[in-house]
């Protein structure tokens, strides 16, 4: 039994652009800031839980409230919400692939998000798939990725009966191959273009564009296990 685990944005659903358009109206809507930093991988954590803290204790000098950040996390998922009704892209092939996973015998599937949960189920229902169909660790979990991907592992080896044989990590960002360092997993990389140069200039050995080819994504992991 191979694990492999998904991050959600930019790996399963196409919404980089508008977390970021939500994130960044966010905080002027509901904090008053302006002018925050959209490049996720200049901070600590690049989770929805780190950024805020970071950004929030930059300009006020303090961490915040938990009524801060329950006010700032409930408008953040609104606002997914209301972009929603237009429903969002999923990454090509994703619903395929994650149907097949879910049939056969041989891989099991967790995902492991720098989202908050609520945030990960408006993205996923609205680009045709389902958050709660696999164990899962978001950014309400802990702020740091490699510690919600340690979470996802340990959460989805609790669900299943057979041992595992193999783990990998499939995401688009230099975090999650930072992640991935830290917590011992290999990585797979989802991304194209200059993003696809960023990943395999962090370390990434093996950069896929989409997941339409099955069989080139499963000749990857199978791949990247046996290194």
């Amino acid at each position: 039994m191979r694990l492999v685990i998904f991050d959600v944005d930019g790996t399963l659903t196409d919404t980089m652009a508008v977390d970021a358009h939500c994130f960044l109206r966010a905080f002027t809507e509901v904090c008053g800031f302006s002018d925050v930093e959209s490049d996720w991988s200049s901070y600590s954590n690049a989770t929805d839980a780190g950024i805020f803290h970071e950004v929030f204790e930059c300009r006020v000098g303090r961490p915040p409230s938990p009524a801060e950040l329950a006010h700032f996390r409930e408008h953040l998922v609104a606002l997914f919400r209301a972009a929603a009704t237009r429903p969002f892209d999923p990454v090509r092939g994703a619903p395929e692939l994650l149907d097949r996973l879910k049939q056969g015998n041989d891989y099991s599937v967790a995902l492991a998000t720098g989202c908050w949960s609520d945030s990960a189920r408006v993205k996923m229902s609205s680009a045709g798939m389902c958050y709660d169909d696999y164990p899962s660790a978001s950014a309400d979990d802990a702020p740091e990725r490699d510690s919600i991907l340690k979470l996802a592992l340990a959460r989805a080896a609790g669900s299943i009966s057979q041992k595992l044989s193999g783990v990998i990590y499939v995401g688009d960002g230099v975090w999650d191959i930072r992640a991935c360092g830290k917590a011992g997993i290999p990585f797979l990389g989802i991304a194209s273009g200059v993003q696809k140069e960023k990943l395999i200039a962090a370390g990434a050995t093996c950069v896929l564009p989409d997941f339409f080819d099955q069989d080139q994504f499963f000749a990857s992991i199978e791949s990247i296990l046996a290194i």
